[in-house]
């Protein structure tokens, strides 16, 4: 049986952030004010690898736009439609005015299963279907608060939003994983090829940079930049936005991949390398290893991807040095353009050098990271069955078709 529906507006209240006045601006360095931007909504919640914080002076004239832990917060500007709760610990957080919380709720609501029907496929259509505007499109706070959603007894909300966590759990687990099986890869790469600290390296002589027995090439030499795939017209293709990379690792985030009848110039295949190639998402790391695709398929992207494929060298070894400072600082340094939409020069990678390593030590390193990208993929395809799982449970539950 459906449970009775009600606004969000008759439950709770719906206010919005604040901009920082004009002079003021978020810091890097930790304060007691965390300032919450739509860029740190992450897939599960908040993402902490760039939070920004404000001082005092700024904080007392944004003082009343904070963020509690009860609290649900939606995008509602830029990214538009992104949910979730602050944890306890930045409960207390200022909210940008690109966002709006939804607060003081009624005693027979939990915030957490409304949280879970926004992040639903029909809470994601019905703040789709609210949105204004063509070129910059935003959710009014008073279209949040007309939004219906099934309302069962306060006891049901709870045994759905704690079945629905457990999903939520075993996700953040995997993601957990993801990041410590790339990062012993990334680390291994750094020893062995940037510090020179490779087994043996006791005994081998270095001379510029390089050491002995590794042979100075330039990076086109070893990897294959936009490589060329043919896609049959008329065949519908996947395609990568690149709102869907994460500034902090390899992941693609399959929810924002979408299908197209016609491919962009910009293909790949599983084990490429794609990287941003304009402002500021090269800066801020935006980087990913495709490892979604079924065998032998060819999708596209947006065409500010630059697609990096092994030569001479693995795929793994390709990711992991798109990642240094050094070829990121190289990629930098050639862009050209207007300040907001800079873009990196191609031809920058011609004179890119470096010392190719020696084949056994190649294949060292090669054996160590594929074990830990193969479980990577293993993973991704876990988190991508839980989310499966979770959006057909989801709605059976709330409408009362399945009993909690």
């Amino acid at each position: 049986m459906s449970h009775l529906a009600r606004k969000i507006g008759e439950v709770a209240k719906v206010k919005g952030g604040k901009r920082l006045p004009k002079g003021m601006s978020v810091l890097d360095e930790a304060t007691e004010h965390p300032y919450l931007r739509v860029v740190d909504f992450g897939d599960g919640g908040i993402d902490r690898s760039d939070i920004k914080y404000i001082n005092n002076e700024a904080f007392e004239f944004v003082k009343r736009y904070t963020i509690d832990s009860n609290d649900v917060y939606i995008s509602i500007a830029g990214t538009i439609g992104r949910v979730g709760v602050v944890p306890d610990d930045l409960s207390g957080a200022n909210l940008t005015e690109n966002a709006a919380k939804i607060t003081e709720m009624s005693d027979d609501v939990d915030h957490r299963y409304l949280m879970y029907y926004l992040r639903s496929p029909i809470g994601q259509g019905a703040i789709k279907n609210r949105t204004e505007g063509t070129s910059q499109p935003k959710l009014a706070l008073y279209r949040i608060a007309d939004i219906d959603f099934p309302c069962p007894p306060l006891a049901n909300q709870r045994k759905i939003a704690s079945i629905l966590s457990a999903y939520d759990d075993l996700t953040e687990n995997n993601r957990r994983r993801i990041q410590l099986l790339e990062q012993a890869a990334r680390l291994l790469y750094r020893e062995y090829f940037l510090y020179l600290r490779f087994p043996g390296h006791e005994y081998v002589k270095i001379k510029n940079g390089i050491p002995e027995g590794w042979e100075p090439v330039n990076f086109p030499e070893i990897v294959e930049i936009n490589p060329k795939e043919r896609v049959e017209k008329g065949t519908a293709v996947r395609y990568v936005p690149m709102s869907s990379l994460s500034k902090i690792g390899m992941s693609i985030d399959i929810s924002e991949v979408e299908t197209r009848e016609k491919a962009t110039n910009v293909k790949f295949r599983n084990a490429d390398t794609l990287l941003a190639r304009i402002t500021p998402c090269l800066e801020n790391g935006k980087t990913a290893y495709v490892s979604f695709l079924n065998d032998d398929e060819v999708a596209c992207g947006s065409t500010e991807f630059i697609v990096l494929r092994g030569r001479l060298v693995s795929p793994y070894f390709v990711y992991c040095l798109a990642r240094t400072h050094d070829f990121r600082e190289n990629a930098i340094k050639s862009m050209i353009g207007s300040s907001g939409r800079q873009r990196v020069q191609i031809s920058c990678f011609n004179e890119f050098r470096l010392g190719l390593p020696t084949t056994p030590l190649i294949e060292q390193f090669d054996e160590f990271a594929s074990n830990c990208f193969h479980e990577i993929t293993n993973l991704q395809k876990q988190n991508e069955q839980l989310a499966r799982a979770r959006e057909l449970l989801l709605p059976r539950m709330m409408n009362g078709e399945i009993a909690v």
